[in-house]
């Protein structure tokens, strides 16, 4: 029999063992692992199986976060992460129980949305995730000078320690929360732990992050022989965000920067004299996003333009969720339950690919997704859900 119930603090090694045997990892820095886990609210399906000790068979993770939405509000959010089960205890409903239990607990503790990053993407369409952003990678090749058409603000540059990098960083960091949907709010640890972390676990061979600071931006990057890896970076203007990747190409005994992970509509694409320096070499689905309380979600972001539109929304687990709502847009958005006809047909996972504003509802409807019930409906809402910047989450969780 199983039961899902939270998992204590002394099963924190067990959460770890799990993890590693579902993801195929070494579980090497187990101290690390602790700490992430200690920030998580467990929760675990137990399995007696008669033996008299209770075998940890699954697993989810919530970080409590808050999620920059269109507007510059912070949501509440809850960070789906280490999710697991044993492969001995597959194709029981073990994942679907833990995974309503999420959304039941977010829901009680007033976190109107769900975020997951997702290792197999098939499963969560299922669960009402929809992919909220995407984010490209590229190569740049610094072997000979790298010239930008947008002239560097020529400020001052300075390089910081780890331990500086929460208060020097932070303010900047928040500022561009404040523009481009899609982050995650950073407290002191994440920052520590994660963005500027001793060692990048996966790339092992790099060094410990450098971290470089303009008046208007920010870059984090740690090298390997010839190669420049960049982890992060923010820019209040072009011409700050010039100066930084002028800063990064100019690195002394170093030919190409590695960007592996930045948003769409990046600017060095553009700012290269020559294109065939930048070359593109990822582009993948990022962020899953779930709505768990449609009209409150729908009501704490911004609005492009002023509109209202019917929704028809279809949701197969969070059942205050289905039915019609009328949706105002604007400056002071509303969103109420109506039995008007519908403008738009969706399910809720469309919705939450839809509600960063980075997939067009009209890409949608043109794949049979969405249905247009009213002509316009579409290009409409696209309109209202308009940002200037795409969404982009630099963290993973």
């Amino acid at each position: 029999m199983i039961e899902l119930r939270e998992v204590p603090a002394d099963d924190v090694d067990r959460v770890i063992d799990l993890a590693a045997t579902v993801f195929h990892f070494r579980a090497v820095d187990r101290d690390r692992m602790r700490r992430w886990a200690a920030r998580m609210e467990r929760i675990g399906a137990y399995d007696a199986g008669g033996s008299g000790a209770d075998v940890l068979a699954g697993q989810v993770g919530v970080v409590p976060q808050r999620l920059s939405v269109p507007g510059g509000a912070l949501l509440d959010c809850a960070a789906v992460t280490f999710v697991g089960v044993l492969p001995t205890h597959r194709r029981r409903g073990i994942l679907s129980s833990m995974i309503d239990r999420v959304h039941a607990d977010a829901a009680a503790a007033g976190r109107p949305v769900a975020a997951l990053w997702a290792s197999e993407g098939p499963i969560y369409g299922r669960y009402g995730y929809g992919v909220a952003n995407r984010r490209i990678g590229y190569e740049i090749d610094t072997s000979r000078p790298f010239r930008l058409r947008t002239a560097p603000d020529d400020r001052p540059l300075r390089l910081i320690g780890r331990a500086e990098a929460p208060g020097v960083l932070g303010p900047l960091y928040a500022r561009e929360l404040a523009r481009r949907p899609g982050g995650l709010a950073r407290d002191e640890e994440w920052w520590l732990e994660r963005t500027v972390a001793p060692v990048d676990h996966g790339n092992p061979r790099y060094t410990e992050p450098r971290i470089v600071v303009h008046p208007e931006g920010y870059a984090v990057y740690r090298t390997h022989e010839r190669t420049v890896r960049l982890y992060d970076m923010a820019a209040g203007t072009p011409q700050a965000e010039a100066a930084l990747w002028e800063y990064l190409a100019s690195i002394d005994l170093t030919r190409e920067i590695v960007a592996p992970e930045r948003p769409v509509d990046d600017l060095v694409l553009h700012m290269a004299a020559d294109p065939d320096q930048v070359r593109v070499t990822g582009d993948a689905a990022a962020l899953w996003l779930r709505l768990l309380d449609v009209p409150a979600a729908l009501r704490a972001r911004s609005w492009a333009v002023d509109d209202a539109f019917v929704l028809d929304v279809a949701d197969a687990r969070v059942p205050g969720n289905r039915g019609r709502w009328r949706l105002a847009t604007g400056a002071e958005p509303g969103c109420e339950r109506t039995d008007e006809a519908p403008d738009l047909v969706l399910d809720v996972a469309d919705l939450g690919a839809v509600y960063l504003g980075g997939t067009p509802v009209r890409t949608l409807v043109r794949v049979g997704a969405v249905a247009e019930r009213t002509p316009g409906a579409a290009a409409r809402l696209d309109a209202a859900l308009a940002v200037p910047f795409a969404p982009y989450t630099n963290d993973n969780f």
